[in-house]
């Protein structure tokens, strides 16, 4: 089994970076481990951490129709360049957490993606630089408030949501590429997307050079690579899974977000 990096918060309420173990210890590394985090003499047992998004990336690229047949599913053709838009830091979210369904948006669609983490600065690298500047693989869910992004004609209030970009649940280093990708709704044996990363029409290191002649990738930094077809909508109370073979599984449910003063009623 590859080795799976983690980000988790212990029960003193630390933030670490550590290697998944097969009984669910971590051992704890002394610093990201794109940064040359090297494991120390801790190690947390079972059920005494919170396992979190698996970085904290400064910024997130997507691209968007980077899969012929959801190109064609979204009544557009495959762009020659890769399309780009971004999503806050402040949308990711892990595992198990929920996916707050905005108010404002009456369609939420779900979005299984391959995520790439940066591991080193990276400036108008090219296609085999790029390839060395790739650290690791994760899952993302790129969420999207449908009918805002179809309202707006722009994409960051649909896509930028908090709890809009579901990451993890670890990293790996290597994934191979005819690695499948598929998306479950509510554990219905049949998948809702399916698809193989090699069926990408732009391929990762060609994405991470394009970007980093437009802005400067840091380590951490994420690039959602596109979804396939079979996008659709997500309803309160859904669960939704992305597996990728070799990485795992990413599932979020979806629900209401309250808000602190929510619950405050004034007498008259």
């Amino acid at each position: 089994m590859a080795q799976r990096y983690v980000r988790v918060q212990s029960q003193s309420g630390q933030l670490h970076y550590g290697l998944l173990q097969p009984d669910r210890s971590i051992h704890v590394l002394d610093a990201p481990p794109w940064m040359q985090g090297q494991a120390i003499d801790l190690e947390l047992p079972p059920d005494s951490y919170k396992l979190l998004a698996p970085c904290a990336p400064s910024k997130i690229i997507a691209v968007g129709k980077n899969y012929a047949k959801h190109a064609a599913e979204m009544g557009g053709d495959v762009p020659q360049e890769p399309l780009l838009f971004m999503k806050p830091s402040t949308a990711v979210t892990a595992t198990e957490e929920p996916i707050f369904y905005p108010p404002q948006s009456n369609r939420v669609d779900y979005e299984g993606e391959l995520a790439i983490v940066i591991g080193d600065r990276c400036v108008d690298c090219t296609e085999e630089e790029a390839r060395d500047k790739i650290w690791g693989y994760t899952i993302a869910n790129d969420v999207t408030a449908r009918d805002l992004q179809a309202r707006d004609r722009q994409w960051l209030r649909a896509k930028g949501f908090d709890s809009f970009c579901p990451l993890g649940p670890w990293i790996v280093r290597e994934i191979s590429p005819e690695a499948k990708i598929q998306t479950f709704l509510n554990d219905k044996p049949e998948p809702v997307q399916s698809a193989h990363i090699s069926d990408m029409v732009f391929k990762p290191e060609m994405l991470v050079s394009y970007i980093s002649q437009v802005m400067t990738l840091l380590p951490g930094d994420v690039l959602l690579t596109g979804t396939p077809e079979g996008v659709g909508p997500l309803q309160m109370g859904d669960r939704i899974r992305v597996e990728i073979e070799g990485i795992g599984s990413l599932e979020n449910e979806v629900q209401v977000r309250v808000l602190p003063n929510a619950a405050l009623i004034t007498e008259s």
